[in-house]
C-alpha cells in the first residue's frame, strides 16, 4: 500500500516537471504577449458575425446556429441596458451564453446603449454599461471560458473622445473590483472607428491599468478605413506594440463611405487578428446592405455574406473552433 502511494506521488511529480506535459487549464480566456488564448492555451483568432439580440431576441438561437454551421467560431451579441432598447435580463443573458455553448462558439456580449454617446439621442455613458454588467453578473459568473465582455458598444460619437482613456480605465477598475475575471473588450471612440487615434495612442496605458492584463481592444472599420494603407497601419501599430486587437465590426460599405473589406480581411489574416462582420440580418432599410443573410435565413447569403464567409481570407477558410469545446490542452503554452 505504502509502495503504491509512493509510486503515485513520484509519477505525479514527474508529470508536473515534464516540460512536454500540458499545463492545467486556465480559468478562462486570457491575453499573453499581445495575443488572446482560450482556457486550454490555444491561441484564439475570432472569425464570426454580429447579431442585434436586443432587437431580434427570437432570432438569436437560429443566428448562432446558422453562423456556426457556416464556419464561424464566434458571435458578438448586442444586449441592452434598457436605456435605448428593451432591457436584456440576467435570465436572458444566461440563455444566450447557453446557446453559444450549445453551438460551440465564443460568446462576445456587448452593451449596445452607449452607441454614439454625446451625439446620438438617448445614448448613455459607458459607466451605465458597467452598471448593467454589475446587475447581470450572476448570468456570466463562471462562464469565463466561453464569454467575453465587450463593455460598451461604440461608446462615444465624434468630438467627445477626450475622456475615453479615463472612463475606460474606470470601467475596467469597477468590473475587476466587482470580481469580473473575464476577458474584457473595449471599443474605440468616434463611433468605434478611432478617427482621433485616441484608442491607438492610449491602448498601452489602458491595458496596463487592468490588474489582470486581460483586456482586448476593438476597432470598428467602416468609412474611416476605405483604403488598404489605413487598415494595415492601424492594425500594425497594435501588433508591433504587442497589444491585443480585434476588428469588432466591419462591412463592405456604410453610411460614411466605401470600406476596404478585402484589406481588412487580408491584414487580419496576415497578423492573426480576429474579425467579426456586421451583421447577421435585420438591418434597417437604409443600411439593409449590411445584412449577411436575407430575412434571417442562413440559406440566403447576401453578396456581403458570401464575401465574408467564402471569399479570400473568409470565415469558412480561416476559422478554427476554440479548443475549450474539444477539451484538448495545447502543450505549447506554459500557462
Amino acid at each position: 500500500m505504502v509502495a503504491a502511494l509512493v509510486a503515485g506521488v513520484c509519477l505525479a511529480l514527474v508529470a508536473r516537471d515534464d516540460p512536454s506535459s500540458p499545463p492545467p487549464p486556465r480559468e478562462g480566456f486570457y491575453v499573453s504577449d499581445g495575443r488572446l488564448y482560450d482556457a486550454y492555451h490555444s491561441e484564439v483568432v475570432m472569425r464570426g458575425v454580429g447579431h442585434a439580440h436586443s432587437l431580434f431576441p427570437a432570432q438569436t438561437a437560429a443566428a448562432v446556429a446558422g453562423a456556426k454551421a457556416m464556419g464561424a467560431n464566434a458571435v458578438r451579441l448586442e444586449l441592452s441596458t434598457g436605456a435605448v432598447r428593451d432591457r436584456t435580463s440576467a435570465a436572458d443573458v444566461a440563455r444566450i451564453v447557453a446557446v453559444c455553448r450549445k453551438h460551440r462558439v465564443i460568446c462576445v456580449l456587448a452593451a449596445y446603449d452607449t452607441t454614439g454617446y454625446g451625439q446620438r439621442l438617448g445614448a448613455v455613458p459607458q459607466s451605465e454599461a458597467v452598471d448593467y454588467w454589475l446587475s447581470v453578473r450572476e448570468a456570466v459568473a463562471g462562464q469565463e471560458r466561453y464569454a467575453i465582455i465587450n463593455i460598451a458598444n461604440e461608446p462615444y460619437g465624434l468630438g467627445n473622445h477626450q475622456t475615453w482613456r479615463a472612463d475606460t480605465v474606470e470601467s475596467i477598475r469597477r468590473l475587476r473590483q466587482a470580481g469580473f475575471r473575464h476577458t474584457l473588450m473595449v471599443d474605440a471612440p468616434d463611433w468605434g472607428q478611432d478617427r482621433s487615434f485616441t484608442m491607438r495612442d492610449n491602448a498601452a496605458a489602458v491595458f496596463h491599468s487592468d490588474p489582470l492584463r486581460n483586456t482586448v481592444f476593438s476597432i470598428h472599420m467602416y468609412g474611416a478605413f476605405d483604403r488598404a494603407p489605413k487598415v494595415a497601419d492601424y492594425l500594425r501599430h497594435f501588433v508591433q506594440a504587442r497589444l491585443p486587437v480585434v476588428v469588432g465590426e466591419f462591412a463592405f460599405l456604410h453610411l460614411d463611405g466605401e470600406v476596404d473589406e478585402d484589406a481588412i480581411m487580408a491584414e487580419a489574416n496576415r497578423y492573426g487578428i480576429g474579425y467579426l462582420g456586421w451583421s447577421w440580418s435585420g438591418n434597417g432599410g437604409d443600411v439593409s446592405y449590411l445584412d449577411i443573410v436575407d430575412g434571417f435565413d442562413p440559406r440566403a447569403l447576401t453578396p456581403w455574406g458570401r464575401r465574408l464567409f467564402h471569399g479570400p481570407d473568409g470565415i469558412a477558410h480561416t476559422s478554427r473552433e476554440a479548443s475549450v469545446y474539444s477539451g484538448v490542452l495545447d502543450a505549447r503554452r506554459d500557462g
